[in-house]
């Protein structure tokens, strides 16, 4: 039998091998909201590929692998990463000792500077601060792949219209600490990878292109007047509609996109900060309704 560390790692295994075989050189783990499991699934995918031997470049959209949370103060999952990863960081938040190798200095900015890739030479913990737009990961994750075979960001769901049209693996995290019920951690991560995954438009068909985001009053009209054309968006994230708002347009609309995303697997995380659920059940509703293989990586299985 398996112990915890072993299920983790075979979990982390198996969910990288999942994200490789969609063909995709990068991973962005979204979530449906704080403290769902992100950076675990990220760490649990840094550790599948570099026990690969692959060269792993890192960043994040915002900040991780701090101690604790600048927010509320609470631990964080921290970042203990291998020598030869690439990480794109803030320069000021790089260990002063041991020492990394600068490769290069960008003009980007994050919020806690200006951004750098080094390359790890010794074993330590990082801090991860990346750029804060999608134009700007989308320049960072180009450069870490100049310097690595694979690259892995802790992303945010508004910034990942850089990755539409493109060959970016999406993971979606989700958890207990988002969501009052197990019911309703399930709905807000259908509807999430519902929207993620919405299909590129029909060109043979009727369609009507939605300028901007489609909100829930243009979704009301739309469905009060039965419409049957196509509704197409320019990207996924132009959908700003969540839980049951979005099942019910998703179930009487046909909506489209013109730049598609490829989300790929889930993972949860049934325990939160002040609930938690029966994770056999949440890994497996979360399973039947987002429809591509999920994962609970603290405990080690997959559905």
């Amino acid at each position: 039998m398996l112990d915890g560390k072993e299920r983790f790692v075979h979990v982390g295994e198996a969910l990288f091998e999942v994200v490789r075989g969609a063909g995709a050189r990068s991973a962005f783990v979204v979530g449906t909201g704080k403290n769902v499991g992100k950076t675990v699934a990220m760490r649990a995918m840094y550790g599948a590929a570099t026990r690969a031997r692959l060269c792993v470049g890192l960043t994040s959209i915002g900040r991780d692998g701090e101690a604790y949370d600048a927010g509320d103060a609470q631990p964080k999952p921290r970042l203990w990463l291998s020598p030869g990863t690439i990480v794109a960081t803030a320069r000021d938040v790089l260990p002063r000792s041991p020492a990394g190798e600068i490769l290069a200095l960008s003009d980007l900015r994050t919020a806690a500077g200006s951004l750098a890739l080094a390359r790890v030479m010794t074993s330590s913990y990082y801090e991860l601060v990346g750029p804060p737009t999608a134009s700007g990961v989308r320049t960072t994750v180009d450069r870490l792949l100049d310097h690595a075979d694979y690259t892995i960001v802790d992303g945010a769901v508004d910034r990942v219209a850089a990755l539409a049209g493109g060959n970016d693996a999406i993971v979606v995290a989700c958890g207990a600490a988002a969501a009052s019920t197990q019911r309703e951690a399930v709905d807000d991560v259908g509807a999430l990878v519902a929207r993620l995954r919405v299909p590129r438009f029909d060109e043979g068909r009727p369609a009507i292109f939605v300028d901007g985001a489609l909100t829930p009053a243009r979704a009301a009209r739309y469905i009060a007047a039965r419409e049957r054309q196509q509704i197409v968006v320019r990207d996924p994230t132009q959908i700003a509609l969540t839980g049951k708002a979005a099942s019910h347009a998703f179930a009487a609309l046909t909506l489209r996109c013109e730049r598609p995303l490829k989300v790929v697997a889930v993972t949860v995380a049934s325990i939160g900060r002040d609930r938690s659920f029966e994770p056999a059940s949440f890994l497996r509703d979360v399973a039947g309704v987002t429809g591509v293989p999920a994962f609970d990586v603290y405990a080690g299985a997959r559905s």
